[in-house]
Parts: structure tokens; C-alpha cells; sequence
């Protein structure tokens, strides 16, 4: 019995072992393939790949491997490791999410033909509040902890925390999500059953306790660099919103800003040092319109229910002088720390008439920010009075 037979029959297992070998064939993101399967059906489509028989767009994407038939191989060992094939045809498929594909007519922003997923979480409703974390994978102290710290954050507020599982910014950022509390989904550019970076096994295997791990690659395909590049649609697409917490002007993360915008999600931008060049790939985009944010509760603002999620307003210092009318402001002012003054002197200082400055004064006095000493008057001087 094969793997796809093992799982309920919520789909046919002609259209998984269709959709398996599809993914084996193509090297993604394969428009064209995409487009004969949805006119015709993974079943017609992928017997007509493997006699040859397709539109020449289809046959540039596929005569390379067209003969690779390794169904049976990719099914097993993906069961092996704890994965499965998720299909469009699947209930828990994130059409949502995917609906943006459609927006957009580049070639590049193909949706998948189906996905390799490994975990517990339902990609439907794991991907329901997402928001994307990404950025340099050499990444400074500053950016890891903004990025653990949003991840925390969102987590706690219930949205899922998309990344890449790369070193930096991406693992910070699933870290954060998993002390959280929350599931994070990690988009990778190779076969489920690699680790790759090999440092993240281990935290590739809490995500897949606590969310998802994903990939378009059949399992044994290895991380080549375009394969980083096409994924990054994947996780603009998965999330209503992207975050870029550090970037260096030419950078992946860029990228997966660029798609952000072009699937028509949320961009959003963390602001860093002047000074920094990771960081001023995050300036640049936040020059070209991305939205600033400092705290998660303003990513969940912009990518969370309207007018529902709103971040609360961030406490500001208070001081006692906060609450002064004009008037009384600047008799405050004028009023000397040590030699006290008199009423007439106070009124040519503040530019206001004696009895104005008489009734300041008492609210000042009443407020504990004046003193009356012997018919003269001083500023009562406390800590975090001026």
C-alpha cells in the first residue's frame, strides 16, 4: 500500500499520484504546466506529459524529466519523514491565501501545483492569520531580537508566523513564535526530508510539532540558490502581510518584499540604524511606501480584523507640568529653581498681567509646582518637575 493510500480518502489517489509526479517533473514555478493542468486536470495533464503530448510551452517545462516517474519513491519517503502531499483538491489547501496568485500576470508568481507539507496544523486554517518575518541571514543582534520579539508577539495574539528556516532573521523569527506559544510554518527550497541549514533539524522538527513544514520540492531535491528565490513567493503568498526586519539593499528578503507587493499583501519594513547596511534595504522600501512598524501589535493593526485589532497607543512619560494651561505654563517658566521672585517681577518675565499671574500662581502652589516664601515665589523643584 502506498502512502497516499494510508491517508482518508479525501482525494482520489490518482489525482495525488497525478499531482506527485507533476511535482517531480516540472522545476517550479512552471506557469505554463499550471495552466494545461487547470484546463485539462492533473490526471489528462500528467498522462499527456509522460507521452509528450502537451503545448510546447508545457513541453519546455517538462521534456527534461518527463521520464522520472518516481511516484511511488517520492510517496514513501515522504511518509518516512512524516510528510504528506497536499493537493488542491484537498480541504485543508489555503485557497484563501493563494487567491492572490491570481492578481498578479508574471510568470515567476505562478501558485503551486501542490505542496509537500509536514506537521499537524491545518495549512487552511494555520494560514488564516499569517504574516510573513523575514530578512538577512547575517543578521545583527538588534534584528534577531526584533524578529524573536515579534515572532513572541504575534504568537500571542494568534497569528501564524511564516519564514523561511534560514539562519537570522528567519530562525529568530520561529523561535519567537514557538515561546510564544503559537505555530509558525516554514517555507523551505528543498525536499522535506532534508535539513537544511543543518543547525536548524532540531528546530524544524518543533515547527513541524507546533505548525508546518513546507516545500513545492519533491523530497531528495536539494537548496539551490534560484529555488530560495522562487520559494519567497510562497511565503509573501502565505501571509497577509510581510515583514522585512533587516535587508540589505540586494538581499532575498527584498524579493520576497517585491512579491509581497505584486500579490497585493501587506508590505511592511522595521526600521535600524542609519549606519547599518542591513538595514537599509528596510529603509529603502520603507522610502518606496512599505509601512513602518516598530511593534508587533502594529503588524497585527495592518494585517488583522479592520477597525478590531487596532495597537493600543504607546505609553508616553508623564509630567507634572503636562496639565498646565498657557497661562500657567509660563508663569512655571518664568518662576526662578532658588532666588525666589515677586509678583511684579514674574509678570514682566511671563509677558502676562499681574492678576493673571496671581491666579496661575495659585494653581501652581495647589499643584505643588510653586512655593511662597515671605511675599516672593520660587519653583518648587522635585524630581521629574521640569
Amino acid at each position: 500500500m502506498t502512502a497516499a493510500a494510508s491517508r482518508p480518502a479525501v482525494v482520489a489517489e490518482e489525482i495525488l499520484r497525478a499531482r506527485a509526479y507533476l511535482l517531480r517533473v516540472v522545476e517550479p514555478p512552471a506557469p505554463e504546466t499550471r495552466r494545461w493542468v487547470e484546463l485539462v486536470g492533473p490526471v489528462a495533464a500528467a498522462d499527456a506529459v509522460r507521452r509528450g503530448d502537451v503545448p510546447q510551452g508545457v513541453a519546455d517545462e517538462t521534456s527534461a524529466r518527463r521520464g522520472a516517474d518516481r511516484v511511488d519513491v517520492d510517496l514513501e519517503a515522504a511518509a518516512a519523514c512524516g510528510a504528506r502531499l497536499l493537493v488542491p483538491e484537498d480541504p485543508e489547501w489555503p485557497h484563501w491565501p493563494f487567491a492572490c496568485f491570481a492578481l498578479t500576470g508574471r510568470a515567476e508568481l505562478a501558485p503551486p501545483l501542490a505542496l509537500w507539507v509536514r506537521g499537524t496544523g491545518s495549512p487552511a486554517d494555520l494560514t488564516d492569520r499569517a504574516v510573513a518575518l523575514v530578512g538577512a541571514r547575517a543578521a545583527s543582534g538588534y534584528g534577531t531580537h526584533t524578529a524573536a520579539e515579534f515572532g513572541a508577539g504575534l504568537a500571542e495574539a494568534g497569528q501564524t508566523v511564516v519564514s523561511g528556516a534560514a539562519i537570522g532573521i528567519d530562525g529568530a523569527a520561529h523561535r519567537g513564535a514557538l515561546a510564544g506559544g503559537g505555530p509558525t510554518i516554514a517555507v523551505l527550497a528543498c525536499g522535506l526530508d532534508r535539513a537544511y541549514p543543518a543547525s536548524h533539524a532540531g528546530l524544524l522538527d518543533r515547527i513541524a510539532r507546533q505548525g508546518l513544514v513546507v516545500s513545492e520540492y519533491p523530497p531528495g531535491a536539494v537548496p539551490a540558490r534560484h529555488r530560495f528565490l522562487v520559494r519567497n513567493r510562497l511565503i509573501a503568498a502565505l501571509s497577509a502581510g510581510t515583514v522585512v526586519v533587516e535587508a540589505a539593499l540586494r538581499s532575498g528578503a527584498q524579493r520576497t518584499a517585491s512579491d509581497a507587493r505584486e500579490l497585493g499583501t501587506v508590505l511592511m519594513a522595521v526600521p535600524g540604524p542609519v549606519t547599518s547596511a542591513t538595514s537599509a534595504g528596510c529603509h529603502e522600501l520603507i522610502r518606496q511606501g512599505a509601512l513602518l512598524v516598530t511593534r508587533a501589535e502594529e503588524i497585527t493593526e495592518a494585517t488583522g480584523r479592520l477597525g478590531v485589532e487596532l495597537a493600543r497607543e504607546p505609553e508616553r512619560p508623564q509630567r507634572p507640568t503636562d496639565a498646565l494651561d498657557e497661562a500657567q505654563a509660563r508663569v512655571h517658566d518664568a518662576l526662578p529653581p532658588r532666588a525666589a521672585r515677586d509678583i511684579a517681577w514674574l509678570a514682566v518675565e511671563a509677558g502676562l498681567d499681574q492678576d493673571t499671574v496671581r491666579s496661575a500662581l495659585i494653581e501652581l502652589e495647589r499643584g505643588g509646582l510653586a512655593e511662597f516664601h515671605e511675599g516672593r515665589w520660587q519653583r518648587r523643584t522635585r524630581r521629574g518637575s521640569r
